[in-house]
């Protein structure tokens, strides 16, 4: 099969699925539009938006399947769509949560929820109505971004985040007089970092330990800092956990992450994370810090949880099950 993917590469997942069908015997192209500092480029190739726009023609005659992502595909006005109907092709859109979460609705479920980084809820409104005339099928993360997209689409897929588990190896964690807490906000005002560092200053007053905030830093520099941690804080307003709560797990080490107490019984069993919001963070920082023998205990069921459900041999299979589900345009 001849996949194209395309065009925002987000939290280096095109580029591990990329090359998982790979190894699996499938051709795929992966254009990407988004440059970061986070330096993902496993199977990627960097092309301008406009760019993509011009060889629209090629990419639908070249391939055979379209995995669309961020509610995004060829063309920024969506008239590629035409033309993939009635081809006989396959295509689904991928999202990953700002490009779906209408910001009201958001708030209902998540007095904390940050959605400073969506379009307006117009707009979002008007890009998934063009997208579904011709898409019927959806893929989402988790249960927090299905439900902004479930009215639009005929089906919508839930498939874990994906993590190379080859490529992350699980340390040892064992307590520490002194343990080093690890904060990586790629976007602070989402992440909810003001409320990671307020606990923080006020834990400094009563308790020893090191504390360091990784920003701007490529993904393979952080996650050697992320060995290095006793303890990984995540994002406290969200209401579900994401990449680095992931990677965290993969590692072995406890991982602090809010998940809405809706959300819980969604997935398939509760993830070993230890939860806080604004108002439960300094608490959960202190119990932490607190017990360290329990991190190792954490750590060891975060990897064996990720093993299970995030492992990217197990959620491409799921992916290209999905592929096989989908209806011909």
């Amino acid at each position: 099969m001849k996949i194209f993917q395309g065009i925002t590469e987000i939290a280096g997942q095109m580029g591990i699925m990329a090359g998982e069908f790979k190894r699996q015997g499938h051709e795929v192209l992966s254009y990407n539009t988004f440059q970061s500092y986070l330096g993902y480029e496993d199977h990627l190739e960097y092309v301008e938006r406009k760019e993509i726009g011009n060889r629209t023609d090629a990419i639908f005659k070249e391939n055979d399947l379209f995995h669309f992502h961020y509610a995004q595909t060829t063309k920024e006005d969506f008239s590629d769509l035409a033309q993939l109907k009635g081809s006989g092709k396959k295509a689904v859109m991928h999202h990953w949560g700002n490009d779906v979460r209408f910001h009201e609705q958001a708030k209902e479920k998540n007095p904390f929820a940050y959605t400073g980084d969506s379009p307006s809820n117009a707009y979002m409104d008007w890009r998934l109505k063009h997208i579904t005339t011709v898409i019927e099928d959806a893929i989402v993360q988790d249960y927090e971004v299905y439900e902004y997209v479930k009215d639009y689409y005929k089906r919508v897929h839930v498939v874990p985040i994906a993590v190379d588990l080859k490529k992350i190896q699980k340390v040892e964690t064992k307590p520490k007089n002194i343990p080093l807490l690890v904060h990586a906000p790629t976007n602070p005002y989402f992440k909810g970092t003001v409320h990671v560092e307020r606990a923080i200053k006020q834990l400094k007053e009563t308790h020893l330990f090191r504390y360091k905030r990784i920003e701007r830093m490529n993904h393979d520099e952080a996650v050697e800092l992320y060995k290095e941690a006793d303890i990984i804080l995540d994002q406290v307003l969200c209401g579900s956990y994401g990449l680095l709560s992931v990677e965290a797990m993969s590692l072995g080490k406890p991982v602090v992450t809010y998940i809405r107490d809706d959300l819980l019984p969604k997935f398939p069993e509760k993830p070993p994370i230890v939860i806080a919001n604004p108002g439960t963070i300094y608490e959960q920082i202190k119990w932490l810090i607190e017990s360290p023998e329990k991190w190792g205990e954490i750590g060891q069921k975060g990897r064996k949880y990720v093993e299970t459900y995030h492992d990217s041999k197990v959620v491409s299979e799921q992916i290209l099950s999905i592929y096989d589900s989908l209806p011909t345009l």
